[in-house]
């Protein structure tokens, strides 16, 4: 083997051995690096205020509960839009919420998302819409947070601090939208998550499709409903309010909806109702 060919093939396995290492051994040393660093005492005083409920956290989950936060903030873009700047307000106040969703889960679940967009308020999106005959027209909608499936979340930021002024209405956009995010991760946006057991499917579709069939029987005869009715339009929208009702009106949700709930505390691994005393 001439010189020529023993440079090739060193240059060759040098590139080998960086692919591995980039690929099997960075993403933890990345990690670790994260988890390190100090969670500075103003993004502790932001989570505080904008989760009453911290406190009550044990001192491991509250742990566990900033380096997801730290992870978020180094894993994802924020964009301020019309005009909007991005402050650590912002940014913590919106990773705290979305932290929480995966606060006992198994790993990190927000793989797909690169960037979260926020406007000042109500944002319009624009779309083309195609009939039943195929002709195509150009919609306009005022929207108050929106889930992409090409890893983008949209937000209107004074609906982010509605939401979070008030954590016992069972209205919360983040938690909305970032359910949606958790619902994608299983290939579609369909109600149904990734779960751990076929068991698990056939549990989660039986409860699903019976609250979402009451939740349309309530809404077509104009009855009042524990769960937000904007979620009787399609079984995706069904559990992302479902969501927001088990976090912020958990013990009421335990109550009228036992089934429901219990499916959403084994996905979530959580018990809010303990947060809520």
């Amino acid at each position: 083997m001439d010189t020529t060919s023993i440079v090739a093939l060193g240059a060759l396995l040098l590139l080998v051995i960086a692919v591995i290492f980039y690929v099997v051994y960075w993403p933890n040393i990345r990690l670790r690096r994260i988890e390190r660093q100090p969670f500075p005492s103003e993004w502790q005083s932001i989570v505080e205020r904008r989760l009453p409920f911290y406190r009550k956290l044990p001192g491991e989950q509250q742990q566990r509960l900033q380096n997801l936060i730290k992870r978020f903030l180094a894993d994802h873009n924020f964009v301020g839009c019309a005009g909007l700047q991005i402050t650590d307000e912002i940014r913590l106040t919106i990773a705290a919420q979305a932290c929480l969703l995966i606060l006992n889960m198994n790993g990190y679940a927000y793989h797909s998302l690169r960037s979260i967009l926020v406007y000042p308020s109500t944002f319009i999106a624009t779309r083309e819409v195609r009939d039943d005959l195929g002709l195509v027209s150009t919609s306009h909608t005022a929207l108050l947070g929106e889930s992409w499936d090409q890893g983008k979340v949209v937000l209107a930021w004074d609906n982010v601090e509605h939401g979070v002024c008030n954590l016992e209405d069972g209205r919360n956009v983040v938690l909305h939208e970032f359910a949606h995010q958790l619902d994608s991760e299983s290939g579609a946006v369909n109600g149904a998550p990734l779960l751990h057991t076929r068991g698990a499917y056939k549990s989660w579709t039986h409860v699903f499709q019976k609250e979402f069939e009451q939740l349309n029987f309530l809404k077509s005869h104009h009855h009042a409903s524990l769960i937000d009715q904007y979620g009787a339009s399609n079984p995706a929208e069904f559990f992302a309010v479902a969501t927001e009702t088990f976090f912020e009106r958990p013990k009421e949700m335990a109550t009228h909806h036992e089934e429901l709930y219990r499916e959403l505390r084994d996905f979530y691994n959580v018990e809010p109702q303990l947060w809520h005393q």
